[in-house]
């Protein structure tokens, strides 16, 4: 009866469901922009009253040294599961603007989609939650089935910095089974996937000098180093010709995927030569011995985000640079920490930088632990059911070359497993130009979260009691 109840109110809903989320989609929450801060709390603002509007009796407003947490609870009783929900608020500055077909913060519905800067990552996902759990709690006589807990974020897209100390400073109040993280997708249209592991990250900066100053060229550059060769000679040392990590121990201690695991991972292989195609490439570049697949999903990298040096303006100016820099991020697997990946690079770094050259490693800010979820986990195996009721197949159990740090940080400090349980569908332009997500799927999203509440209750409600 209690389905059939939610079921009814989230149809009946469905177009001011859509309105609350193209309200929200206005609202520029750019969480590296310190002139939209205030943007980000309005946000945080409209998410808390969303949630005290829902029903949940208790939402508070964290703040922390940039953008505040907003950690709502909604209690069913002590011998009920509980689950805790993640989400985060904030979203990717939306240039380059001039490629959007429609301002990034007008959004707008077309053949199906809304586009907007943050509709699939990750505002719609994070309004399905919340809109899910209110309709099963209204047709629960007023509260959902199990403890509810939510959590979202306002810094998510530049690393979590200081999600560790709230959850640490919270956790008696955050304690849960489980987590259940919006922030994510599925794997194609039809197909339905449940994410077992994600990628760690550790990023730094390289600041190479030369001489004390810049220089003529024509009376230096045939004698003194040049930063930005300089630097290029350096960069060019961290892979082998082939595309192997050159970085010495930086393979050490990892975790190497199972012939089993590689075994799941070729079930859903790509294309090489459709992925070709569609990036305008001739060829595909990394660590031999492995599949694209399997280097995405399970085996450490090294990227180079940015460099540069010199003069950089229309025209020519004829200088010998004396500083460049280069930005570095490595997504890492287990076995691996950032402290310890940064420190290699460092040594690195000392040990090969061009004569005539001195570098600096600094730290970048949004590190994270890699995750992997226990597969046995009871809420990851609800998920995989109610997944394949809505879905109509079993989902693929992937895994991520990408990162969100709340998903160590929820392992580390409350010692609980996250189950990503999120709509958004590959290649919906998340952090790129003209985002977009899918109505059908957010509308799918809401249903899914009530079914996943009430399957916990009619399970793990009767294990727990």
């Amino acid at each position: 009866m209690a389905t059939t109840v939610w079921k009814t109110m989230l149809a009946e809903r469905a177009q001011q469901h859509l309105t609350e989320l193209i309200d929200l989609l206005r609202i520029p929450s750019v969480s590296t922009d310190p002139d939209r801060a205030a943007d980000v709390a309005k946000t945080a603002e409209v998410v808390r009253q969303r949630l005290l509007t829902a029903g949940v009796p208790k939402v508070d407003i964290v703040p922390t040294p940039l953008h505040p947490v907003v950690i709502g609870e909604w209690p069913a009783g002590d011998d009920k599961p509980t689950v805790l929900i993640y989400g985060h608020y904030d979203v990717q500055p939306e240039a380059p603007v001039e490629l959007w077909e429609t301002p990034a913060f007008e959004p707008t519905i077309r053949d199906g989609k809304i586009y907007a800067r943050g509709a699939s990552d990750m505002k719609g996902n994070l309004l399905t939650a919340i809109q899910g759990v209110e309709a099963i709690a209204e047709a629960n006589g007023g509260q959902p089935p199990i403890n509810v807990k939510f959590i979202f974020e306002g810094e998510e897209e530049i690393g979590s910095p200081n999600l560790r100390d709230v959850v640490r400073n919270n956790k008696e109040r955050l304690a849960a089974n489980a987590v259940l993280s919006a922030d994510g997708g599925q794997f194609d249209f039809d197909t339905p996937a449940l994410s077992i592991s994600l990628k760690g990250l550790g990023g730094c900066q390289i600041n190479l000098r030369t001489a004390n100053t810049d220089l003529h060229s024509g009376m230096f550059g045939a004698k003194v180093p040049n930063a930005v060769q300089s630097l290029v000679q350096l960069a060019a040392t961290f892979h082998d010709k082939d595309g192997r990590i050159a970085i010495e121990g930086f393979y050490d201690n990892i975790v190497d995927l199972t012939n089993d695991e590689r075994s799941e991972i070729a079930l859903v292989a790509e294309d090489d030569e459709a992925l070709k195609a569609k990036l305008g490439i001739d060829s595909l570049w990394g660590e031999p011995g492995w599949t694209a697949r399997e280097r995405e999903w399970g085996r450490p990298t090294l990227d180079m985000n940015g460099i540069w040096g010199g003069f950089q303006g229309e025209g020519i100016k004829t200088v010998t640079p004396s500083e460049a820099h280069l930005k570095i991020t490595c997504r890492l697997v287990p076995n691996q920490t950032p402290e310890d990946v940064v420190d290699r690079v460092r040594v690195h770094v000392d040990k090969h930088r061009p004569p005539g050259s001195t570098a600096e490693v600094v730290a970048l800010p949004g590190s994270a632990t890699p995750f992997a979820i226990d597969r046995d986990n009871p809420v990851h195996k609800a998920a995989e059911v109610v997944l394949t009721e809505l879905f109509g197949k079993a989902p693929v159990l992937a895994r991520s070359g990408g990162t969100i740090p709340a998903t160590g940080i929820f392992q580390d400090e409350l010692g609980i497993d996250t189950v990503n349980y999120a709509w958004a569908m590959p290649g919906s332009g998340a952090h790129a130009p003209n985002e977009w997500y899918r109505v059908e799927d957010f509308f799918r999203g809401r249903v899914g979260y009530a079914a996943l509440i009430e399957y916990l209750d009619e399970n793990l409600g009767k294990q727990s009691s």
